[in-house]
């Protein structure tokens, strides 16, 4: 078994990504938290946890992580999370027809966020226990050669945050649907590094108000069950 945190490649040998050129060095980190919340019957990224909003819990860590630039995706209930949330840094961009998938949430943001980055690293806005720690691990990776995707692991098992190199980008804006960049990711093993980050926190999301119990319990705990 590899040591926490050292990056491990994906089989498959489908396609050749050049190195990339220009800006080396700046990564964005974005925080998908557009949905409906439809399973929970009320905006989740409102919902209190240890006394402050959900989203809020998603935002700190990556206070605490080295990205260059903050943004936050935005739809179903945002104008409540723009009136409720403090925000920080983060830039919030909500989008339109946010209904219409996670692929499609992802590929507007990114197309209204700009070039101006090396590196995005992708958090989910309904996971508050994953750690700045975990997404500097991720980077980390990155800046070692890892890619040009990185994705975390728990015990093995792939998760959030997850990171794509800036030569990803056509294929990032293409996205559409509800599976995020799942498909593309899937159908490109040999692009994917894995980091363990099982030992920094917990990818453990909320979908329906018996998860705030089960993930507040967790977090007294240290994000652990």
């Amino acid at each position: 078994m590899r040591s926490s945190g050292s990056p491990r490649r994906g089989p498959g040998n489908r396609r050749t990504i050049s190195p990339s050129t220009g800006a080396a060095s700046r990564v964005l980190g974005l925080v998908l938290a557009a949905g409906g919340s439809a399973r929970m019957g009320r905006p989740k990224q409102l919902a209190e946890l240890d006394g402050r909003p959900l989203l809020a819990h998603v935002l700190a860590a990556l206070d605490e992580a080295p990205v260059d630039r903050v943004v936050a995706a935005l739809g179903g209930a945002a104008s409540q999370v723009l009136d409720r949330v403090e925000l920080g840094r983060a830039e919030p961009l909500v989008v339109e027809g946010w209904a219409a998938g996670m692929g499609h949430v992802l590929a507007a943001t990114l197309a209204q966020a700009g070039e101006d980055w090396a590196a995005v690293v992708v958090l989910l806005g309904d996971q508050p226990l994953v750690s700045g720690r975990a997404v500097a691990r991720v980077v980390e990776a990155w800046r070692s050669g890892a890619g040009p995707v990185v994705t975390a692991t728990y015990g093995g098992r792939p998760g959030h945050p997850k990171l794509f190199d800036r030569r990803l980008r056509p294929d990032l804006l293409r996205l559409t649907g509800d599976t995020g960049a799942r498909d593309l990711v899937a159908a490109h093993p040999e692009w994917v590094s894995q980091v363990e980050v099982g030992d920094l926190g917990s990818d453990a999301d909320i979908d329906v108000e018996a998860d705030l119990d089960r993930v507040g319990a967790m977090l007294i705990n240290g994000g652990t069950p």
